[in-house]
């Protein structure tokens, strides 16, 4: 193309003259130059590529860069938000313990028997927290980083002697076959294999005297822990509610029990008559353990060994939702007389929280 639009070639139409050597010299410089521009072009569009090629690469890595950069500071922020609201939701569900202690003494400095329409047994349900602090006069309302409007709690207290005590199967290293029958009709009632609570009571034997330097296995703390004794880990959530495990043998609190427990404890001969003891008391509790006895009208009466009509052990369960948060504890308090004092405490998960809520509205 570079020949023919060459002006020393002739135009169409023109003669054909043979150039001479002068012009045939001219001719092949400019067909020469014009090859030396198209070798030169060829490399110029490869590094133009290279050049894109590069800048497209390194946009690229400065945005991951970047982007692995961001998500590390929402990272770091997020785990300071969840750190700090574990930590107040920590102090604020402590500072419930203590308000429960606090309501559990002056229960026991007034004295009288303890049963369900009582202050301590009124279970709270999820509220605001400002709420507490704003009817309190509490100051820490008002400080604009500690922000309450999202932070509910919730929580109950529940009386410990309201179930069948797994202490009460071994005392002074001896199985007590009263506490092993009462164990055999609560397994029979539930379904369960009634000769469990023999295995049980001899396992929980064993336990005790490894406290004394022989091999048993570990002597449980608390419900759950009945597994190291052999108890099935499926069975834990079914005994929740009827048993419990306190450091030492404790009686029946009769006005506080489930009827499954008053007629597995042997107060009553068959469910039935639990259940109409459990009526009776929540128009007028009972003042005494012969009360219960005359409302059964059975010619033997309860004795005051395996029943009561008082309490000494109480289990507090809290909750806590703040923001996306949600801290639960479960403790165990002791009291004698005016002094009330924690046992142990544990957060995580406490099974049967939500139930036990919704089954204990105000009374």
């Amino acid at each position: 193309m570079l020949l023919r639009s060459s002006p020393l070639l002739p135009r169409e139409g023109e003669h054909h003259q043979r150039p001479g050597r002068a012009g045939s010299a001219v001719v092949a410089g400019m067909a020469c130059s014009a090859a030396i521009g198209l070798s030169r072009a060829r490399p110029l569009h490869r590094q133009c590529g290279a050049a894109l090629l590069a800048a497209m690469l390194t946009v690229t890595l400065v945005a991951t860069f970047a982007a692995a950069a961001l998500w590390q500071q929402w990272r770091g922020v997020e785990v300071e938000t969840a750190e700090r609201n574990r930590v107040q939701a920590a102090w604020v569900l402590l500072g419930a313990l203590d308000w429960s202690r606090l309501i559990l003494r002056e229960d026991g400095l007034n004295g009288g028997p303890d049963h369900l329409a009582e202050p301590w047994a009124i279970a709270l349900q999820e509220a605001r927290l400002s709420t507490f602090l704003a009817a309190g006069g509490n100051n820490a309302s008002l400080d604009p980083s500690y922000d309450t409007r999202d932070a509910f709690l919730s929580g109950q207290v529940l009386d410990a002697q309201a179930r069948l005590n797994a202490a009460n199967l071994v005392v002074d290293g001896k199985v007590s076959a009263s506490a092993v029958a009462s164990f055999a009709r609560l397994f029979a009632l539930l379904g369960l294999q009634a000769e469990m609570a023999t295995e049980l009571a001899a396992q929980m034997q064993k336990a005790q005297a490894s406290i004394a330097g022989e091999s048993a296995p570990l002597m449980p703390r608390r419900m759950e822990d009945l597994v190291w004794l052999g108890l099935p880990q499926t069975l834990v959530p079914l005994l929740a509610p009827y048993v419990t495990l306190l450091p030492t043998a404790t009686p029946v609190n009769l006005n506080t029990a489930s009827a499954e427990v008053l007629y597995a404890s042997g107060a009553t001969t068959d469910l039935a008559d639990a259940q109409r003891l459990v009526s009776a008391r929540q128009k007028t509790h009972f003042k005494n353990v012969s009360d219960a006895s005359k409302l059964l009208g059975s010619g033997d009466s309860l004795n005051t060994v395996n029943f009561s009509i008082g309490s000494r052990f109480f289990e507090v369960r809290g909750r806590l939702r703040l923001d996306q948060t949600t801290v639960e504890e479960r403790s165990l308090l002791q009291r004698d007389g005016g002094a009330v004092r924690t046992l142990w405490r544990e957060r995580g998960t406490v099974q049967g929280l939500d139930e036990a809520l919704a089954a204990a509205p105000p009374r």
